[in-house]
């Protein structure tokens, strides 16, 4: 197992342990993914968290699209504009800087 600023993560770069997930941590992965986080990326990564917390589950990407849409709005929830903050997929680079677990269906 590796680790990211002291929190160890497993194989794919999810959080082994949830509650070792901090703003730097985020911002460290997204470093490594070559991702300058903005405050679009943290609107999307503070849902998601809330998201967690409110379901206790990692929504998956036709989810959070239309969980986003429905915040949001439809110009940020749709697939375009949430692959071009994340583009290595927004359920699961985006639970992964959200320090979440990886969403269900996610390959």
């Amino acid at each position: 197992m590796a680790d990211i600023l002291g929190a160890e993560v497993d194989e794919e770069g999810f959080l082994v342990d949830l509650g070792d997930w901090s703003k730097e941590i985020a911002e460290q992965m997204a470093k490594d993914d070559d991702v300058l986080l903005s405050n679009e990326h943290w609107d999307v990564i503070n849902f998601l968290r809330e998201y967690f917390e409110e379901y206790q589950i990692a929504p998956a990407v036709r989810v959070l699209t239309k969980a986003i849409a429905k915040r949001m709005g439809k110009d940020k929830g749709n697939s375009k504009y949430l692959y071009s903050l994340f583009p290595y997929g927004p359920g699961k680079q985006g639970c992964r800087f959200a320090g979440l677990p990886k969403p269900t269906g996610c390959i």
